[in-house]
């Protein structure tokens, strides 16, 4: 049985992540954006652990989530799976990008280490100087994770570190008209969270299985350039 931490769980493919986890046997730990996000989880998952709030747009709150999630021990796996899609480049920063950055750093460092992607984040600009103003897109981010996912394979080899495309699904955030299967969604994501044949880091997959993504993000100096922002910008060193 493993302690597995997800963020973005109150709804979409974070919550039907860990309706399938906890059916497994698995001790899961829950993430909502506010209370009343977290009363909508407790009506449609039964048997998680706990329910921690924090709203990952304000830095200081994703920091005192990092403190929460260490005041319950080391966990075996953590999904980063909170995004946003329809907003405003500093929102889509804050979430997306600097709030799986500042939990990477400041949780106690569990053996696998999930990161939400998107086959989107092919269209994403690998100049990381719009960090500093921005002006990102939902497309930059999701290079961002990718690049996240890619430094920390790198600089922690003991943890299992891996990007994941969930594809285009019928979620809120998807829409009604995505094409994509909706249980092959989340399973890559069960599976890197618990599985042993799933002890594999450095990769970014697509229904378990290696696809193509932008090949920069393998570029060392790429990655320690956007550990270096995300530093600047959050104050949150990368520990080493």
């Amino acid at each position: 049985m493993s302690r597995i931490f997800i963020t973005g769980s109150a709804d979409g493919l974070g919550q039907l992540s860990a309706i399938k986890l906890i059916e497994e046997g698995h001790q899961v730990v829950l993430h909502a954006r506010n209370s009343q996000r977290a009363d909508y989880i407790r009506g449609k998952v039964d048997g998680a652990d706990d329910i921690l709030i924090a709203d990952l747009s304000n830095l200081e709150e994703t920091r005192q989530l990092a403190e929460e999630v260490n005041a319950l021990g080391t966990f075996d796996a953590i999904i980063h799976n909170a995004g946003i899609y329809r907003a405003e480049g500093q929102l889509i920063l804050a979430v997306n990008t600097l709030a799986p950055y500042i939990l990477t750093c400041l949780i106690h460092r569990p053996e696998r280490l999930i990161y939400l992607s998107s086959g989107l984040h092919l269209n994403g600009n690998p100049d990381l100087r719009n960090m500093e103003t921005g002006h990102i897109s939902y497309s930059d981010s999701k290079l961002h994770d990718l690049i996240l996912a890619k430094a920390v394979a790198r600089k922690w080899p003991e943890v299992f570190s891996n990007a994941v495309n969930p594809g285009w699904v019928p979620t809120r955030m998807g829409g009604r008209g995505a094409t994509d299967d909706l249980e092959k969604g989340f399973e890559t994501q069960v599976w890197l969270a618990t599985s042993e044949d799933a002890r594999l880091t450095g990769h970014y997959l697509y229904h378990k299985k290696d696809a193509r993504y932008f090949k920069e993000a393998d570029n060392p100096v790429l990655q320690d350039q956007f550990l270096e922002r995300c530093e600047r910008l959050t104050d949150v060193p990368f520990p080493g």
